[in-house]
């Protein structure tokens, strides 16, 4: 059975009780008594230490460790936690030709988020393309194609305004979360190493930056091959498909973990945009569109997997969990959707009609 932690008012009328119980005549319940004083002294101190107690049973369970102590279990099971990354991508430059935009230069997006260009870049014909880093790591560093970044300082013959190219700013994470740092921690707990079975590959896919969701394919191109495919959903909602870059990466990092008699292939997943029509909604505000866009965006980010199904009672679901919605109308999609072998459905354009 659990133990009942006392309230502070029981852990008073308690040692008021036993006051009163150990010096006949005493009356610990008069307001201006010493006696009264005493006893709320006394049930405050055990209160305080009450709650040490079950601050240290939190910390005792890795599922409910705080952050601290979760860093230091995972660390026992040789996990760390996923740092931030920055966002980078290109941008486009013009102004007079033969102009150089050095290294170091500091674009600013109206938010204040600010980039620094990698290379010394000198226009051609009136216009260039600078790679740029995002000075802070993590998510709120990706922009989309065709935002505009404006020059900190001037620099002779550059435009004062730049625009993020047609790929975009991406590859921008935040550090992981605790709740994503215990699932894996909870995860290696259920499922110990076990020389290169299938939830090893998770694992090790898990474990690499910005990396959110992960799956395996063992043989599947035959005896000895392992598959694995990624999502990195920190991303922007249109970019949570890894890059050639980041696939990459994942795939060097599982090679100097896997068995070495493992064939591995490591490859993205296609996206396949989902749209939804939605109709007859009852509140039709912007604040409620609002609110149904980010539950459904939330909702396929949640069901989609490869080759897998997005069920139309699930979208349902999500639009009536949306703040001010009352009732609607689906009328895209008319029925659950299945991706292809290889395909993933991300979000893509909620309507209203």
């Amino acid at each position: 059975m659990p133990f009942a932690r006392p309230t502070l008012g029981a852990l008073i009328r308690d040692t008021q009780a036993s006051i009163a119980a150990r010096l006949p005549g005493s009356d610990p319940l008069l307001r201006v008594s010493n006696l009264n004083i005493l006893a709320r002294l006394f049930a405050g101190v055990a209160h305080l230490l009450f709650g040490y107690l079950d601050w240290i049973v939190r910390q005792v369970l890795p599922d409910s460790a705080d952050a601290e102590y979760l860093d230091r279990w995972a660390a026992i099971f040789g996990l760390s936690r996923q740092p931030a990354i920055a966002a980078a991508g290109s941008v486009q430059i013009a102004g007079t030709t033969g102009a150089t935009l050095p290294a170091g230069a500091v674009l600013v997006r109206a938010d204040g988020a600010a980039y620094v260009t990698q290379a010394a870049v000198t226009l051609a014909a009136g216009t260039g393309t600078a790679s740029v880093v995002a000075r802070a790591s993590g998510a709120a560093g990706n922009a989309a194609s065709g935002a505009t970044l404006t020059l900190a300082a001037a620099v002779s013959g550059i435009t004062g305004v730049t625009t993020v190219g047609s790929a975009g700013l991406t590859g921008g994470a935040d550090q992981e979360s605790d709740t994503a740092y215990r699932a894996r921690l909870l995860a290696r707990l259920q499922a110990p190493p076990q020389g290169g079975a299938a939830s090893d590959y998770q694992a090790w896919a898990l474990a690499q930056p910005g990396v959110t969701r992960a799956w395996v394919y063992p043989l599947a191109r035959g005896l000895g091959t392992v598959d694995v495919t990624f999502t990195m959903d920190n991303r922007l909602p249109g970019s949570i498909i890894p890059a050639s870059g980041d696939v990459a990466a994942v795939q060097a990092a599982l090679n100097a973990l896997r068995p070495v008699t493992a064939d591995l292939l490591v490859w993205a997943p296609a996206g396949v945009a989902l749209n939804v029509t939605i109709s007859n909604l009852a509140t039709n505000t912007a604040a409620v569109q609002a609110a149904i866009r980010r539950e459904v965006q939330a909702q396929i980010l949640l069901d989609a997997a490869p080759g897998g199904t997005i069920y139309r009672s699930r979208l349902a679901e999500a639009i009536s969990r949306a703040t001010g919605e009352q009732h609607h109308v689906i009328t895209v999609p008319t029925t659950d959707v299945t991706a292809a072998a290889g395909a993933l459905y991300v979000p893509g354009t909620v309507t209203f009609v």
